[in-house]
C-alpha cells in the first residue's frame, strides 16, 4: 500500500501548473481528456516515480468546483494509493458503509474512487495496476500514460513522502481511515510503505477538513526554497506553499 499520487484543485490550470512545475522542479507528463467526463482539465507531473496532479473545473456543477467552495480556494483535493487488489478493496470498504463514487475495471488498471463526505473530507482512490509483459510493474501508471518516465525529473524533488489531514477530531478521523485503509493508526498517524504516512491534525487554518499539507521528498532544498520565496510562497526553512496547499519538503 503505497501513497502514489496527491491532486490539488485550483481554479487556474496554467497560472497553477507553471507554480507547481517552477517551484518543485518538476514537469508536465500527461493532460488527460478522460477527466472531462467529470468536468474537469487537469495536467500529471512525475516527482521520481510518483506524481502530482492538478484538476481544474471547466464548467459549473462540479464536484471539484464545489470543494473548492467549500475550502475555501485553491488546495489538496484527492489522494491517489496503489494496493494490490483495488476491486477486493473496493468490496471491502464498501462494506464499511464508504460510498464509491467511480470506479473502473480495465485489464491493466483499477479504481475505486470514494465519496469526500464518508472520508473526512479528502476524495480518496484506491488503484491498483497490471503492467503489460515487458514492462517493469513499479513504472506502470496508466494515469500518467505510457511515455511519462520521460518527463519524470528528481533534482528538485523526488516523490511523495506524507499527507497531512486536518478535522474537527483528529482521533476519529484516524480511527475512520484505519478502517479504510486496513492498517492501524498511532498517534494520529498511519504508516504506509515505502515511508509513506497519512496524518491527522487539528483544524488550524479556518478552512474546514481536508487535506492541509502534502509531504514531499526534497533533493535540492534551496533550489525549492528559492523558487517559493520569489513567489512569495516561502512559509519556513522547510515549508512552502503551491497551489494553495502547504508542501513539507522532507
Amino acid at each position: 500500500m503505497k501513497l502514489r499520487q496527491c491532486v490539488f484543485v485550483c481554479k487556474d490550470l496554467e497560472s497553477s501548473r507553471e507554480e507547481l512545475c517552477d517551484v518543485l522542479g518538476i514537469d508536465v507528463a500527461y493532460r488527460d481528456p478522460g477527466v472531462a467526463k467529470w468536468g474537469l482539465v487537469n495536467v500529471v507531473c512525475p516527482t521520481g516515480h510518483d506524481f502530482l496532479e492538478i484538476v481544474t473545473p471547466f464548467q459549473q456543477g462540479t464536484s471539484a468546483g464545489r470543494y473548492i467552495e467549500r475550502r475555501k480556494g485553491d488546495g489538496g483535493y484527492m489522494v491517489i494509493i496503489q494496493v494490490p487488489d483495488a476491486v477486493a478493496e473496493r468490496k471491502r470498504v464498501t462494506g464499511l458503509g464508504v460510498r464509491a463514487v467511480a470506479h473502473k475495471d480495465l485489464a491493466e488498471y483499477q479504481y475505486t474512487h470514494f465519496h469526500p463526505s464518508d472520508t473526512a473530507g479528502v476524495l480518496l482512490s484506491l488503484d491498483t495496476t497490471f503492467a503489460p509483459a515487458g514492462v517493469d510493474p513499479a513504472l506502470w501508471w496508466p494515469p500518467a500514460e505510457k511515455d511519462w518516465l520521460k518527463h519524470a525529473r528528481s533534482d528538485v524533488t523526488n516523490g511523495l513522502a506524507g499527507v497531512e489531514i486536518q478535522a474537527h477530531d483528529p482521533d476519529e478521523a484516524g480511527a475512520l481511515w484505519s478502517r479504510i485503509l486496513g492498517r492501524p493508526v498511532k498517534d494520529d498517524i498511519i504508516r504506509l510503505d515505502d515511508d509513506g504516512e497519512i496524518r491527522f491534525v487539528p483544524i488550524a487554518d479556518g478552512r474546514g477538513p481536508g487535506v492541509s499539507a502534502y509531504d514531499v521528498r526534497v533533493v535540492d532544498r534551496h533550489r525549492a526554497l528559492a523558487a517559493a520565496d520569489k513567489r512569495g510562497k516561502k512559509l519556513g526553512p522547510a515549508q512552502i506553499e503551491v497551489c494553495g496547499c502547504r508542501i513539507n519538503l522532507v
